[in-house]
């Protein structure tokens, strides 16, 4: 074999080395994830042991495990990451103990007085429906998209998000709320009705044409007149200051347009996503980890604490951005690169954090609220992002 044949296959072989360790590294991080979960799930039975009502996992409180009832905005997470866990394993006992984690929300299928039925339902009941085909999981799936779609005004056209903080704002409308329209979409094929979707349409359109800077930032809150539906105010809840980029809310919009445009394939809604991917990775307070300090304006940067759920929504929305975008965006790899920071700097030590799997997260840094905690959102969006890598590369092979 001559030189020019031996450097081509050594090439080949460190290429096929560092895709094997690729793999086993996301193995190895399902594995961890497992262990982690066994011990979150010993947590919660103990925690619940007095009869407590509380549902899901959300965080903690000086250490102590906090759970939430099913009307907490979070409540739907953690068992859509036992679903998760259930896909990367095939272990059923993780189906077993989604199933029993997901009908706990069921009663959350007919509350109207919140937006956040997304979150909530589909993250639990759509994921089962979506590997199971349980037809109780689609009914539940179809009532939660009808009390959904009664928050949305014609007049305004976008559905409304909270009811608190009248006296603040008439009708206001969040960033996170274009999570919740996955919902509409998947009503919208399971019925055929195509009421839904116009609603989620709607949505994203007046969201896209009201709640983005020049720069492609998004405000956090887009206040609007009820009756005349034209936007009166643009601030923030979570965030810094009206006029910063809150990081989380950065990534709510990267992943609601990259959904979006999967739903409909309206090429402005890949644009977008792309517009928002290019003004997170641009920016220059981005740690060179690609985890976000909480917000990208926080006046202490670099003495700010991270948001790591801000970045596994980054990710996960990353990994699927990859599959409509040319390869020299470079989504994949940066996602790669996120997933491996959170996976290495970012995540709980064995045994620790009664058994999150990551920890460093931020949830509303001017309430002092969880502040570098665990979340159970960081932790779904986690497992998402390597579920949809794992998928990626099964379909290149």
């Amino acid at each position: 074999m001559n030189m020019k044949n031996l450097y081509i296959t050594g090439i080949f072989l460190i290429l096929l080395i560092e895709k094997s360790t690729a793999q086993l590294n996301v193995q190895r991080a399902v594995n961890r994830a497992e262990k982690q979960t066994r011990i979150l799930l010993n947590e919660v039975a103990q925690a619940k042991a007095d009869g407590s009502n509380m549902v899901s996992p959300r965080t903690l409180e000086k250490g102590k495990l906090k759970l939430v009832s099913s009307k907490d905005w979070t409540s739907g997470f953690f068992s859509g990451e036992l679903w998760y866990l259930y896909e990367l394993s095939k272990d059923t006992k993780w189906k077993q103990e989604a199933e029993r984690y997901t009908q706990a929300i069921e009663s959350e299928k007919i509350n109207g007085t919140t937006h956040d039925m997304g979150f909530k339902i589909y993250c639990s009941f759509g994921n089962g429906y979506r590997i199971t085909h349980n037809e109780q999981y689609k009914a539940v799936l179809i009532e939660a998209a009808k009390t959904l779609s009664s928050r949305f005004s014609p007049k305004v056209g976008l559905i409304r998000s909270w009811d608190h903080h009248s006296e603040q704002w008439a009708y206001p409308v969040i960033i996170d709320n274009m999570l919740n329209l996955e919902l509409l979409f998947e009503a919208s094929k399971l019925t055929g009705d195509s009421t839904y979707y116009k609603i989620a349409v709607s949505h994203a359109d007046k969201t896209m044409k009201n709640h983005f800077r020049k720069d492609y930032s998004s405000y956090h809150v887009v206040a609007y007149n009820p009756e005349t539906g034209i936007a009166e105010k643009k601030q923030t809840h979570q965030g810094y200051s009206d006029s910063s980029a809150w990081a989380r809310g950065q990534a709510w919009a990267l992943y609601g347009y990259t959904m979006c445009y999967r739903e409909t394939r309206n090429p402005a809604y890949l644009q977008q996503a792309q517009h928002v991917a290019e003004y997170i990775f641009t920016h220059p307070n981005l740690p060179s980890d690609l985890v976000p300090y909480w917000d990208f304006n926080a006046p202490g940067i670099p003495d700010e604490p991270r948001d790591v759920s801000a970045a596994t929504v980054m990710a996960s929305a990353l990994y699927e951005l990859s599959t409509y975008s040319s390869k020299s965006n470079g989504y994949y790899e940066k996602a790669d690169r996120i997933i491996e920071s959170v996976s290495t700097k970012y995540v709980s030590a064995p045994g620790t954090n009664k058994g999150f799997i990551l920890g460093h997260s931020t949830g509303s840094k001017p309430a002092g609220s969880e502040i570098d905690v665990p979340l159970s959102y960081a932790d779904y969006y986690y497992l998402e992002a390597l579920l949809r890598r794992r998928n990626i590369n099964y379909k290149q092979k």
